[in-house]
């Protein structure tokens, strides 16, 4: 059975009813109202029901489509999708994309120590052997895991404790600092885990998983982090807009 969702739209308001729509839409999807696999009601029942036209209600399921909420298949109608956390690709956190999506985050702390690597010191534009405060983040969503986070600190960011990494994510842990990442660059890719990595994000052996390097630096170019980053390819992804002017 197809699960109505109740809509209010403010025909008076200046927000395009499709807007208003795929708002509402999306919020029964993300708070859980409707679950993977669910049946999504069809674009001429919703457009009559709602005494809006097709082309609008259209235009807010295929919003919801390109987000990768709703599944849309030849002969099959419209599914929820299964639930992925979306990062847009620009200076945020995985704790703050999975609050954003109603998760609760928690963090394991896997390691924490000063140590050199010149992966890292190129990337933030330091010397070899500089020592830099390295932490290794295990990230969950409830029980399931969704990260392996690998991050190198600059001296000047100053020491990060285990009690700060677990309370909260890195970004907020350096704003706390006075210290805030405005410019990165930014590589995101894909390929097979490791055997630790696959026991630590509970994947089978034929399971990717997504990759993402960054370098972050403040508004001097003073550099902040560098991150190595690997996800769960079936719950994580990474959202690109080009904005060509």
């Amino acid at each position: 059975m197809v699960d109505r969702v109740p809509v209010t739209l403010d025909r008076r308001s200046p927000v395009p009813l499709y807007h208003q729509l795929a708002e509402q839409l999306r919020e029964a999807v993300t708070s859980g109202r409707l679950q993977p696999g669910d049946p999504f009601e069809n674009e001429l029942a919703l457009a009559e029901r709602l005494g809006l036209s097709r082309p609008t209600v259209r235009r807010a399921i295929q919003d919801l489509v390109a987000q990768g909420l709703l599944l849309r298949r030849r002969g099959l109608g419209t599914t929820v999708a299964n639930r992925q956390i979306h990062r847009r690709a620009e200076l945020t956190s995985l704790y703050d994309d999975l609050q954003r999506h109603g998760e609760t985050p928690s963090t394991t702390v896997l390691d924490l120590r000063t140590a050199t690597d010149e992966t890292a010191a190129r990337a933030l534009g330091v010397p070899a052997d500089t020592p830099l405060h390295a932490l290794i983040r295990l990230r969950s969503a409830g029980d399931r895991p969704f990260a392996i986070l690998r991050n190198w600190l600059p001296p000047a960011v100053g020491d990060v404790t285990r009690t700060q990494l677990e309370r909260d994510g890195l970004y907020a842990v350096l704003r706390e600092r006075g210290v805030r990442p405005v410019v990165a660059h930014q590589t995101i890719g894909a390929r097979r885990p490791t055997a630790p990595e696959r026991r630590r994000l509970a994947l089978r052996a034929t399971d990717p998983v997504l990759t993402m390097t960054r370098a972050a630096f403040d508004a001097t170019g003073n550099p902040v982090e560098y991150g190595d980053h690997i996800y769960r390819a079936d719950a994580y992804t990474i959202d690109v807009t080009i904005d060509e002017r």
